[in-house]
């Protein structure tokens, strides 16, 4: 019996599972984030030996099918599997953008959309002729809009904005001091920037929009709107560079934004506009996808 290891690796938490040549799922390991940019080469391979060592107990691994964001970049991609080939996996190794394991895992034949909202967010999707397409997934700086980090990160501007004047009250304020430990904004601004605040803990406040859009806030429910709009015009995006055809076709919703915020999802198949699209959540994990490509490697 041959045995693979999928892996799915994301900003906030890293999965791995161990499967058998037939696609069974024997164990899984879950890590810490594996981000290039947010937690350096040293601690990604960190990650990666602890989940290869955990699933592996002394078996020999065929194949490795990994799923990462940032590996459309050649540097990122040489690195990455440069910490593969450390761990002992030179050969009978895929690497791919993590969305493309996410989608695999929705849609078994590979061909539609997903949106994945994450820590980070992206658009991206395959045509049944092999072409594939991507929107987003650039980094907090320069895309990610709604995201956990980018919902997150409105609701500390929405605290600091309705606690000043420049804003309308809203219930995000104290549902923010609450989740933070803090009673005002003057605590709150050491909390952020002297204590320093995560990537992954701004993230987690996407809960607390979804709390307060629960409580009837216009500020939430306008945010969630916001951030439902702008995934789906990355997945309007994706569409219009691929030959997606008149049938329908899968737009996979995947990634823990949709988790913590669950009305994102209407509003998000509401502007997706796009015919013979058929959204849905992902059941399961992505690294389903990522063992999905290391079985594929068995049979080459």
């Amino acid at each position: 019996m041959r045995y693979v290891i999928g892996i799915d690796a994301g900003g906030t938490k890293t999965v791995g599972l161990l499967a058998d040549e037939t696609g069974q799922v024997l164990a899984d390991v879950r890590g810490g984030g594996a981000n290039l940019q947010t937690h350096g080469e040293l601690e990604v391979e960190k990650v990666f030996d602890d989940i290869v060592e955990a699933l592996a107990q002394g078996r020999t691994i065929a194949a490795v099918g990994l799923g990462i964001a940032g590996v459309d970049r050649p540097h990122d991609e040489a690195v990455i599997r440069g910490i593969l080939r450390r761990l002992g996996h030179r050969e009978n190794v895929r690497v791919v953008n993590d969305a493309a394991i996410a989608l695999l895992a929705g849609a078994p034949e590979g061909v539609g959309i997903v949106v994945l909202a994450g820590t980070g967010s992206i658009a991206y999707g395959q045509d049944g002729g092999g072409k594939s397409a991507r929107s987003g997934g650039y980094g907090f700086l320069l895309a990610d809009e709604g995201s956990g980090y980018w919902l997150g990160h409105q609701a500390l501007r929405a605290t600091v904005r309705a606690a000043d004047g420049r804003g309308p009250a809203t219930r995000i304020m104290p549902i923010v001091f609450e989740a933070l430990e803090v009673s005002s904004v003057s605590d709150l601004v050491p909390r952020v920037y002297e204590k320093g605040l995560p990537k992954h803990r701004i993230a987690a406040l996407a809960s607390v929009v979804q709390r307060a859009h629960d409580e009837g806030d216009a500020v939430a429910v306008a945010l969630i709107e916001g951030g439902a709009q702008e995934l789906s015009l990355a997945a309007r995006a994706v569409a219009r560079q691929l030959d997606l055809g008149d049938g329908p076709f899968p737009v996979v919703l995947a990634g823990g934004a949709f988790k913590a915020c669950p009305s994102m999802v209407a509003p998000l198949e509401k502007y997706l506009d796009l015919p013979g699209a058929r959204p849905g959540l992902l059941e399961g994990e992505p690294a389903r996808g990522a063992v999905r490509l290391a079985l594929d490697l068995l049979k080459s």
